[in-house]
């Protein structure tokens, strides 16, 4: 009898490529990113940590005497209405520098609002803080509980961004206005709404948002108008 003929099988395979050999330097590379990643995680771990425990050193001391004031700075503020009267005010009685003033708070607490309704709490997605115990907030603190993402903190965005926009176009109410923005952080952590670093943030980005109005409105002089040319 003739000899087989060794076919190949119709459903193998072709034959499997030797791997190549990993460098050092793809190795190093690896364990970079494998490094980064895990630092990032530690960092954000601990970043938690200490938001928690010092969410639940304020929900945990009782304050009864404060908590009627931040509950008023907190509702004073919301949708800006504290900051629209302000620039109302100033507009009305501080002369061209104070309507300039004005119309550059309210574009700031536009932009700030913007800035993290529309931008960074969709993109951080984090939720509302809740204490460790899992105790409701007193009912002495409690207002109303936004359904957005708690980082960044708008009303503390909003805040600074006015203070920091008519603060500086107005000297006098700098104080004033910045301390009023601080005690607007203070009240949204108070209250149970919001984590340190989500007032921290808001913070920043309002003080941001104000520098960045002021900036673009250096190229229009206060007080200017076109002018006519005579026929």
């Amino acid at each position: 009898m003739p000899d087989l003929i060794a076919l190949p099988h119709p459903h193998r395979g072709p034959a499997k490529q030797a791997r190549r050999p990993v460098g050092p330097r793809a190795e190093r590379s690896s364990g970079c990113r494998g490094d980064r990643t895990r630092w990032t995680a530690e960092v954000r771990t601990q970043v938690h940590a200490l938001d928690q425990a010092v969410f639940d050193a304020v929900a945990d001391t009782r304050t009864p005497s404060l908590d009627r004031f931040f509950v008023d700075v907190s509702r004073s503020v919301d949708h800006s209405r504290l900051w629209l009267l302000t620039a109302a005010a100033l507009a009305l009685g501080g002369g061209p520098r104070g309507r300039r003033a004005a119309g550059l708070g309210v574009l700031a607490v536009g932009l700030a609002s913007a800035v993290t309704n529309a931008g960074l709490k969709p993109l951080a997605g984090r939720r509302r803080p809740t204490r460790s115990s899992r105790r409701a907030v007193l009912g002495s603190r409690r207002v109303r509980r936004p359904v957005s993402a708690s980082f960044p903190s708008g009303h503390t965005a909003s805040a600074f961004a006015f203070a920091s926009a008519m603060g500086e176009t107005v000297p006098w109410t700098w104080i004033p206005l910045h301390a009023a923005a601080t005690a607007v952080g203070c009240a949204r952590v108070h209250a149970g709404v919001h984590y340190p670093s989500d007032v921290v943030a808001g913070a920043l980005i309002g003080a941001l948002c104000g520098w960045t109005v002021r900036r673009a409105s250096t190229r229009v002089p206060a007080g200017s108008s076109p002018r006519r040319r005579a026929p």
